[in-house]
């Protein structure tokens, strides 16, 4: 898959500067299917009870959803979810970065069935490339389990 393409919605900011919010927030990338021409962008944001999640498949198709995190919680392949939102990227984003934080007014709080689209295909999970986007370094996993960084506490 190429990198999602720079596109402005009929208002607000577009890809690029969604993006560029991702990593002002800290969020974690994640590249499945090989750092060169990764499949499948992802990014999460780790809350302390829950995780954030974005997944571009395409320059079409995203979602994003919060999962409440376990020991052992699988954010790329959610049992449950309290909220989700698929669209496009740019549509996905917009919403995923207006969602109110944990324990705040607002905040969803219950218990959904995830669409299949907030899974990622174990397949594709092998071969994964993670950088933090707070900082230039990049740590590769090759071989991954596919379970993530270790849930929230």
């Amino acid at each position: 898959m190429s990198p999602p393409t720079p596109h402005l919605g009929s208002s607000g900011p577009g890809l690029e500067e969604l993006l560029e919010e991702l990593r002002r927030r800290k969020w974690v990338l994640h590249l499945f299917g090989g750092r060169e021409a990764p499949e499948i962008y992802a990014a999460v944001h780790r809350w302390p009870t829950c995780a954030d999640v974005i997944i571009l498949r395409d320059e079409h198709r995203a979602s994003a959803y919060r999962v409440p995190t376990f020991p052992g919680t699988d954010v790329f392949s959610p049992r449950v979810v309290t909220w989700q939102y698929h669209a496009t990227p740019v549509w996905a984003l917009r919403a995923v970065l207006t969602l109110a934080e944990p324990g705040t007014p607002g905040a969803p709080l219950q218990a959904l069935r995830p669409q299949p689209e907030c899974h990622i295909p174990p397949e594709l999970r092998r071969d994964v490339t993670i950088r933090p986007t707070s900082s230039t370094t990049e740590t590769e996993e090759e071989g991954d389990d596919g379970g993530g960084p270790p849930a929230c506490a």
